[in-house]
């Protein structure tokens, strides 16, 4: 087939070749739009340091921005997402051959060397950035999944509803290779089908997960582990409704409750740096796979969400979390 008669779609190639031309200028144009309303934006509320840390007096940001995405007619969380990405890239470390969208994910990246060299260098053999190079250059969830590692993620992400997960389950056990995989002895077996009952299941997960070598190669498991700290948080709640329904000291614990959610607030700082100093020091020389590192990043971007979130809360006493911090918080 000639380079006349080849088509993408509906058009043919070279007219297909000028609809991008086209295209990317009505984008590097959008991009510069973006990049202007964040400007002005940063010139009205410029954001402040505080510690050696860049951050905002959120009380009176808030209303600043308000007014003028009011003004403008565009929503107050797009005008502070430009502020916020146009803080991270200077003028002249911009690219008008990447996307808004682009420098908005790369803008993550804490190390200003280091993002201002990776917006220079798009991945391998590819000559601009897309959304999904990106999304895994940070650690986030792509939409085009292509290693089996982010496929895997993809699915759980979309299998968060109970429903969909069964259907899901009962498909792929009907592929014989798959059904064979999951259950690889006569052993798992024989003993899933004991444990059928949930208080005979309760009883033997409880014994093997006293058996440390068990309990580490369980908590190995994402799903697994993800599970029991639901189960740790589920209970936990239930205990208090049942203590705050029942109890008749309930109204005074809840004014020492203040004191102990600060105190809490302010171990849980202490025990994530105390716990990054002990962990760091031992990846010295260790380089971690591709499939490592995009769950580390994946896990790093959920850190960053919920420390700008409990800084929000901090500040301005409203603990309501915004839809991508809720959908990080869902592992989606």
């Amino acid at each position: 087939m000639t380079e006349e008669n080849e088509k993408v779609g509906n058009v043919s190639q070279s007219r297909y070749e000028q609809i991008v031309a086209e295209l990317r200028g009505v984008v590097e144009q959008q991009t510069q739009g973006q990049f202007t309303i964040g400007d002005r934006a940063l010139e009205i509320e410029p954001i402040r340091p505080r510690g050696g840390v860049a951050t905002d007096h959120a009380w009176s940001v808030d209303l600043s921005l308000t007014q003028l995405a009011e003004d403008i007619g565009l929503a107050v969380k797009t005008v502070k997402t430009a502020r916020w990405t146009a803080s991270r890239w200077p003028a002249d470390k911009r690219r008008k051959e990447a996307s808004f969208s682009v420098h908005k994910v790369l803008a993550s990246i804490d190390n200003e060397t280091e993002r201002y060299a990776a917006i220079e260098t798009p991945p391998a053999g590819k000559t601009r950035w897309t959304m999904d190079d990106a999304r895994r250059r940070t650690g986030v969830q792509v939409e085009t999944p292509v290693s089996p590692q982010e496929k895997v993620t993809a699915i759980h992400a979309l299998a968060q509803d109970d429903k969909v997960a069964a259907a899901v389950t009962g498909d792929l056990l009907r592929r014989p290779q798959v059904a064979a995989k999951v259950a690889q002895t006569d052993k798992v077996r024989v003993v899933e089908e004991f444990t059928r009952d949930e208080a005979v299941a309760a009883s033997a997960a409880t014994s093997l997960l006293r058996r440390p070598d068990i309990a580490f190669k369980a908590m190995s498991d994402d799903t697994a582990r993800f599970q029991v700290n639901h189960a740790q948080a589920e209970r936990s709640r239930q205990a208090r409704e049942h203590f705050e329904d029942t109890s008749p000291v309930a109204p005074a614990v809840r004014q020492i409750d203040r004191a102990v959610e600060f105190l809490d607030l302010v171990t849980a700082c202490h025990s994530f740096v105390a716990a990054a100093g002990r962990t760091v020091p031992g990846l010295r020389d260790r380089q971690l796979s591709d499939d490592e590192r995009v769950i580390v990043h994946e896990n790093i971007a959920l850190m960053r969400a919920t420390l700008d979130w409990i800084e929000t809360a901090v500040d301005t006493g409203k603990v309501d979390m915004d839809d991508e911090l809720a959908r990080l918080l869902r592992g989606q």
